[in-house]
């Protein structure tokens, strides 16, 4: 991570210590730059799968009355001098630096980062994660944060659902099954989610809204099963809003026929 030295540069440059990319100075900075406010993922939690990469926008406003020449930022997990989790190359990231349409002392700074649910953290490192910035202004004001804002860091949940007997005479009992798992960074799997409440939902054949029947506990290995009465065509599914570790799901509907009795 980004180190500033007690000496700064008259081009304005940072100078860096030996110690650069192995440790980090706690808060500070020198003038009136501050951070106005830091966004991650458009304010929505970054959810990454088993496999694959996840790439997400860090976004930091800030200000200084001479206006902000250059930002760099990079987000964590655990300690902001020893992490158990990163994203990108594990030190600060420069970011690009646009002047604010409403006021020409604020800059919005912005980065894409993306991260591997294997090669960045493990299960363990689900959850509250941290952004360190280090912000300069054109008068050589600076600030550095270690943790600017935070977010949440889930792993992918995913459903399945399946309704019968298909089709169903109206006012029959049905029977609705799924399984809920999540994704194991550790291995690169879906594992079964036990334990957690999920709604079984309902939607009218001919409408777009669902609607909550009720709601049950998924059992080992994640498997959903309950009853429900048929009166009209629809489809039914299993809908789970997540946890902060885990992201939300809905399985897709599955329709049903629903005949005379």
């Amino acid at each position: 991570m980004l180190i500033r030295s007690a000496v700064t540069a008259l081009s304005g440059a940072l100078v860096l210590s030996a110690l650069a990319v192995t440790t980090a100075d706690a808060d500070g900075g020198q003038g009136d730059t501050h951070v106005v406010h830091v966004v991650v993922n458009g304010g929505k939690p970054v959810v990454v799968g088993a496999t694959g990469s996840k790439t997400f926008t860090l976004s930091i406003t800030a200000a200084d009355n001479s206006g902000i020449k250059d930002a760099f930022g990079w987000v964590y997990h655990g300690s902001v001098d020893n992490p158990d989790g990163h994203a990108g190359p594990g030190s600060e990231t420069p970011m690009d630096c646009s002047p604010d349409p409403a006021s020409e002392t604020t800059a919005i700074c912005t980065t894409d980062i993306t991260i591997g649910p294997r090669t960045a953290h493990t299960n363990s490192t689900a959850g509250t994660w941290h952004v360190w910035t280090s912000v300069d202004a054109y008068d050589f004001d600076w600030i550095q944060l270690d943790s600017a804002g935070t977010f949440l860091m889930k792993r992918a949940a995913r459903l399945t659902a399946d309704a019968s007997p298909e089709p169903v005479a109206a006012g029959k009992t049905l029977t609705v099954t799924g399984k809920l798992t999540r994704a194991n960074w550790d291995n690169g799997t879906y594992g079964g989610y036990a334990g957690q409440a999920v709604k079984l939902q309902f939607r009218k054949a001919g409408t777009t809204t669902y609607s909550t029947v009720k709601t049950v506990t998924s059992g080992t290995g994640g498997a959903l099963k309950t009853t429900a009465k048929a009166t009209v065509d629809g489809y039914w599914r299993w809908s789970f809003a997540g946890t902060g570790t885990t992201g939300s799901a809905n399985a897709p509907g599955d329709y049903v026929h629903v005949t005379a009795s």
